[in-house]
């Protein structure tokens, strides 16, 4: 299918080929119809693409902080990567869409095969000719609204969450600052709400629509002809001011902050919309007492993962007005013809002139309200889409399972044939796998990346475009199912990475996990079974701190240890962004179960044992976690998992006591041994880790790769995997019962452990 896209570092804009998505549970596969330009949202963004990397900076502070806060953390090496990727990649457009459902998941039961729905989201109205989207994201179209007009629903919901946020009543007086595609459908909402209308816009043309539409009086902001008819409309003489502003307005003048208050009646209210500049002027503000409010997109529910994704809906006696319900009223007030769109469409253009479309769209180019793109009608004989999505945690266990006949040697399938590289799927391919695996693998003559499988077709489409894979789409079961792939690579959400390597290995892959391995002991039990079902163990999870150039040297200096060893770890974990889907613990478990598997892994490592008890405590919340792990030779390691520390503290720092000597760690870049002689790591190897810290990336997957190619061991012992798998689920079981927990140990391998 195609799909408009933009290149966020050179603003190149394109109409793409891209892997159609699945119908996933719990939402339905829309064929788009009509798709709508916000002409104001969507320009703005094109804008932003075209500027150079410093106007870029200078207009997104907040993404330059992060940016700065990640350097101190990560290393400027690390940080670059993640920057760039996520720069030098397609991102989509759209949000506002009309279409024909084409297939409706497991779950779904309100619309069926054929409906015209309208859809919203700037993950899921896109401006496809398919999507995926989820059910509170959609509504059925009322009879006799037209697709083209029903293609306004998102914008109209926007419009109509900041028309419920002034709260009006009949009567009042109501100011809209910029009547561009919001201010027009603010202005009709409130017309229509049995308010008097005045709007403000330096576009004469606009203020003629409006008042077409409803408005009583529309003009020039410098004109005069506003503060006037406010002056009639809110009592003659006495000029109480209007009752509400909606600041439509977007650009970098104070005027419209400005005027609000000037023309604002004593206690009214002010709506924000847009972005606009919000420098407000103290004392007029406070002179009034003005009620600033924000409008949030289409209503209550947005940015709610529970509400958008899983489909949770909010009860309606708690709250009335969701963003599926400002949709639905929007549409009925089409239906009823109480508000009309027609007039507010400039320009309607075949999809296939997308590009053109945005171009004319430019500063200086086409003047446009609105502008729609009209999609061709669907071929004669298209199907429904039968691809398999990947697990998302609303999708049920697989019924069937690819045949795999065990080999016999315990390590699933046989080894390419001499000479011949890995070959190697995807599954997932996000802003991790993207800046510290594939970096590593692609152009490697010993590695060949045959497919890459994503839930967002146009992440798959990056990651084809950026590292050479032979083929990208969003069907799972045919990489599990395809004989010629070898490994097979899951860097999905934690949710699904116990089921994909399941289904993998029982498929005979070699596969290499992004921690954590399970999020359940049921789950890591499903991965133990089809090991011993399949006897295929070619199986390595991502902890990759062991693998760590200093970190191995410095144990190398170290030494063979005689006596028990004591071992501090601190983990300065620092806050989660505010909606990280690493907080959402009832999919995706906690955030110490998707990470805290790397220290105790590298605990492990350093001691040549698995820890045979756990005990946790925890500050209150479980911010800062306390864990003592004691190991079969009497050794005992402390790990500090804190998220309430510095954020210009070193994220990680070690040390190992043992046998007289001292083995420090700082963060990956420098460590040092002290004994009867100091040892510390090398001026130049320091500088190297300040600029990027190696915290053994490339080497893991160096293991692998050479473990697959061979047929031989696999970098990490089996039952090391379990038993850190088991360390820290234990963690959370600790917590609750206040007690320790004992691990019992579990052999899958050969008794002779082979260490990386």
């Amino acid at each position: 299918m195609k799909q408009v896209v933009q290149n966020y570092k050179t603003g190149e804009l394109a109409l793409l080929e891209v892997p159609a998505p699945a119908c996933k549970p719990g939402g339905v596969l829309v064929r788009t119809r009509f798709s709508l330009i916000s002409t104001g949202t969507e320009m703005m963004k094109v804008g932003e693409a075209g500027m150079s990397m410093l106007a870029k900076a200078r207009a997104r502070p907040d993404q330059v902080a992060k940016v700065m806060q990640s350097v101190a953390t990560n290393g400027l090496t690390a940080t670059y990567q993640k920057v760039m990727n996520r720069l030098d990649s397609y991102t989509p457009l759209g949000y506002s869409l009309c279409g024909v459902v084409e297939e409706v998941g497991a779950g779904v039961t309100d619309v069926a095969v054929g409906d015209l729905v309208a859809c919203a989201g700037n993950e899921h109205a896109l401006h496809a000719e398919l999507n995926w989207v989820p059910r509170n994201l959609y509504c059925r179209v009322p009879a006799g609204v037209a697709a083209q007009h029903a293609a306004f629903g998102t914008v109209g919901a926007i419009a109509m969450q900041s028309v419920r946020r002034g709260e009006p009543q009949l009567g009042d007086v109501a100011l809209v600052i910029g009547l561009g595609l919001i201010g027009q459908l603010v202005a009709q909402l409130l017309a229509a709400s049995g308010v008097r209308v005045v709007g403000v816009d330096p576009d004469a043309e606009r203020c003629a629509l409006a008042e077409r539409l409803g408005a009583l009086v529309c003009s020039h902001p410098g004109s005069g002809v506003v503060d006037t008819a406010v002056g009639e409309l809110t009592g003659g003489g006495a000029h109480f001011g209007v009752d509400q502003v909606y600041l439509a307005a977007g650009g970098s003048s104070n005027e419209p902050v400005e005027l609000a208050a000037r023309l604002s009646r004593d206690r009214g209210r002010v709506v924000d919309i847009g972005k606009c500049r919000l420098d407000l002027p103290w004392n007029a503000y406070y002179d009034k007492e003005l009620d600033v409010r924000f409008s949030r997109s289409y209503g209550p529910g947005r940015y709610d993962p529970s509400y958008e994704l899983e489909g949770r809906d909010y009860p309606i006696g708690y709250v009335r007005w969701t963003e599926r319900r400002n949709l639905e009223c929007f549409l009925d007030l089409i239906a009823r013809n109480r508000v009309d769109v027609e007039p507010l469409t400039s320009h309607v253009a075949d999809f296939s002139d997308a590009v053109e479309t945005y171009e004319a769209l430019n500063p200086g180019g086409m003047k446009a309200v609105a502008v729609l793109f009209r999609y061709p009608e669907p071929t004669v004989g298209s199907s429904p889409s039968t691809a398999n999505p990947l697990q998302n945690g609303l999708q049920p266990p697989p019924t069937h399972v690819p045949s795999v006949v065990p080999h016999g040697n315990g390590r699933g399938r046989a080894a390419p044939p001499p000479g011949q590289a890995v070959r190697v799927a995807f599954v997932g391919a996000g802003n991790y796998a993207s800046s510290m695996l594939l970096p590593h693998l692609a152009g490697r003559e010993d590695v060949e990346l045959r497919q890459v499988v994503t839930t967002s077709a146009l992440s798959g489409s990056n990651a084809k475009r950026k590292f050479g894979f032979g083929s990208a789409s969003t069907d799972v079961e045919g990489v599990l199912e395809d004989s010629s792939v070898d490994a097979v690579f899951v860097v999905t959400r934690h949710s699904s990475h116990a089921e994909l390597t399941r289904r993998a290995l029982l498929a005979g892959k070699a596969v290499f996990v992004e921690k954590p391995l399970a999020l359940s002991e049921a789950e890591l039990g499903a991965v133990v079974s089809a090991i011993v079902e399949s006897g295929n163990d070619r199986l390595q999870v991502g902890f990759n701190r062991r693998f760590a150039p200093l970190l191995r040297e410095a144990k190398g200096r170290l030494g063979r240890r005689v006596a028990p060893a004591s071992v501090r770890y601190l983990v300065n974990a620092g806050r989660l962004d505010q909606g990280s889907w690493y907080g959402r613990q009832d999919s995706e478990g906690s955030r110490f179960v998707g990470e805290g598997g790397h220290f105790i892994d590298t605990v492990s490592w350093l001691l040549d044992g698995d820890p045979s008890t756990v005990f946790a405590c925890a500050t209150p919340g479980h911010n800062d976690l306390q864990l003592i792990l004691t190991y079969p030779d009497g050794s005992t390691a402390v790990i500090t998992y804190a998220t309430s520390g510095a954020a210009g503290f070193p994220k990680e720092t070690l040390d190992l006591l043992a046998d007289g000597k001292v083995l420090h760690l700082d963060d990956f870049q420098r460590t040092s041994v002290h004994g009867r002689k100091r040892w510390s790591a090398p001026r130049r190897v320091s500088a190297r880790m300040a600029r990027g810290r190696d915290k053994g990336q490339r080497a893991q997957l160096e293991a692998f790769v050479a473990a697959v190619r061979s047929g031989g061991p696999m970098p990490v012992p089996i039952d090391s995997l379990v038993a850190t798998t088991r360390a820290t689920l234990a963690v959370h079981t600790s917590l609750a019962t206040g007690a320790p927990v004992r691990l019992a140990a579990q052999a899958l391998t050969s008794p002779n452990r082979v260490h990386a």
